[in-house]
């Protein structure tokens, strides 16, 4: 199996464990061993199935504006975690192609491989969920047909998506690629760079 399917099945794996307990609340121990690329896996995606629902939550038009602001304040900081937990990952490939040797004419990818891990992390998402509404009972006869063609598509995006990462991956490893990290930098979430909170200094 490849490197990306095998991230895949923990992306997978995560969201099956949290429709478990289908609660934004929920407390799991991480079940990999701290410190390995698995355990960053199934942090980062459990940000991101987390906030999957917390956004299903704040969509809904009766609910209260206080809720709904203290409920904007946590998905901005799960976008925060979440961007964390991606530059964390891109470290991790970082150190590992550290020793490559660069060739002269080597380019650069538009997105770093933990942005596309990223990518398929979410995706892992709407998969599990597009399934869930073709299972679906209570649905028109057009509501699933509708939902099989988009499930379809989502399934031949995931294999394209893995091919790509892996071939990546190998390219950065030959030296034909290389990568470099931008921290996000999110200016919105920093007093010193966010005018509507310096201004109130």
């Amino acid at each position: 199996m490849s490197f990306a399917n095998k991230c895949y099945e923990v992306f997978e794996d995560t969201v099956e464990l949290y429709h478990k307990y289908d609660d934004v609340d929920a407390k799991v121990e991480n079940p990999y061993e701290e410190g390995t690329l698995d355990h960053t896996l199934f942090a980062k995606n459990w940000i991101d199935a987390v906030q999957w629902h917390l956004e299903d939550i704040i969509r809904d038009p009766g609910i209260d504006p206080v809720a709904a602001l203290a409920l904007k304040r946590r998905i901005d900081k799960s976008n925060q975690d979440r961007t964390d937990m991606v530059e964390e990952l891109d470290t991790y490939f970082r150190e590992k192609y550290a020793a490559v040797a660069v060739a002269p004419d080597a380019t650069i990818n538009t997105e770093s491989p933990a942005w596309a891990m990223d990518r398929l992390s979410i995706l892992a998402l709407k998969i599990y969920h597009m399934q869930a509404e073709v299972a679906r009972d209570d649905a028109s006869p057009e509501h699933i047909a509708k939902c099989r063609a988009k499930l379809d598509v989502l399934l031949e995006q995931r294999h394209d998506l893995t091919t790509a990462i892996d071939q990546l991956l190998d390219e950065i490893a030959a030296g034909r690629k290389y990568m470099k990290v931008y921290r996000q930098m999110k200016m919105y979430n920093d007093p010193a760079t966010n005018p509507v909170l310096y201004a109130k200094k």
